[in-house]
């Protein structure tokens, strides 16, 4: 007999559930047919019985012979049993509780955790994304990011390492190179659609050691966007007084986009 721990899965024990589908196999038989058949004592046969005729998922279709109820039927009401129960139970959770809790900045651990939270964060984005990023975490994003823009959100890309142009709305973090290798950290922060924050630094050889805070706090959210905005007009500043370049007509339209980006 085989443990399927459906006590909790279905609400029917697994001796219940072993019945059901040995009489599904050879069925009409009787108490002690199925009990050898199914493997269950012949001292719980007649109890595991009677929870299923009460369930209306057995029948005794002559005296003291036992007949299922066909597989489909079967399923579609242990399924529209749990779907009622769920939603008793998602109604009685939404009447109890408080307002989420905007205030708190919570701490998000482990590399996998926080990719998942990033890909959770674009999926849903409507309006725009406010990203810098390592190569490491694009590759894992990029595309996810790829797929918001082309449903018409906004993605303003800025890559910490030179980067081949991907996105409307991209610059490469000036000196990203020397910041990188002096902190020995990979910098990562998202702000979606100016409601919440994913942010903080990835330490080489450490990703799952880790820390990344993620929050909705409107002045937490508003400060971490503006700060990924100026880093637009950093970069427009160091190619004008650094490397004494002049900005591009792209880079000009960007420029004048940025600025009332606000």
């Amino acid at each position: 007999m085989v443990k399927l721990n459906t006590e909790l899965k279905l609400g029917l024990s697994d001796y219940a559930l072993n019945a059901y589908i040995s009489l599904t196999a050879n069925h009409p038989v009787n108490g002690s047919q199925l009990s050898r058949q199914s493997g269950i004592p012949r001292a719980r046969i007649y109890d595991v019985l009677e929870t299923l005729i009460a369930k209306g998922f057995v029948i005794e279709s002559s005296k003291s012979m036992y007949t299922p109820i066909p597989s489909e039927e079967f399923i579609r009401r242990l399924r529209q049993d749990f779907e009622t129960v769920f939603s008793s139970l998602e109604k009685k959770i939404k009447k109890a509780q408080q307002e989420p809790e905007k205030d708190v900045i919570w701490t998000i651990k482990g590399y996998a955790a926080a990719m998942g939270k990033a890909k959770e964060m674009i999926d849903k984005a409507k309006k725009e994304i406010y990203i810098r990023l390592s190569p490491k975490e694009g590759h894992h994003l990029d595309s996810r990011l790829l797929t918001a823009e082309s449903r018409g959100v906004q993605v303003k890309y800025i890559a910490m390492t030179p980067a081949a142009q991907t996105f409307k709305f991209q610059i490469i973090h000036p000196c990203p190179e020397p910041c990188e290798q002096d902190s020995n950290t990979r910098f990562f922060d998202i702000v979606v659609d100016k409601d919440e924050i994913l942010c903080g630094m990835f330490i080489e050889g450490d990703d799952e050691g880790s820390v990344i805070n993620w929050g909705q706090n409107k002045r937490f959210v508003l400060s971490g966007r503006d700060s990924l905005r100026h880093d637009f007009f950093h970069y427009f500043l160091h190619k004008i007084q650094n490397e004494k370049k002049p900005l591009t007509r792209e880079e000009k339209i960007l420029y004048e986009f940025i600025q009332k980006d606000i």
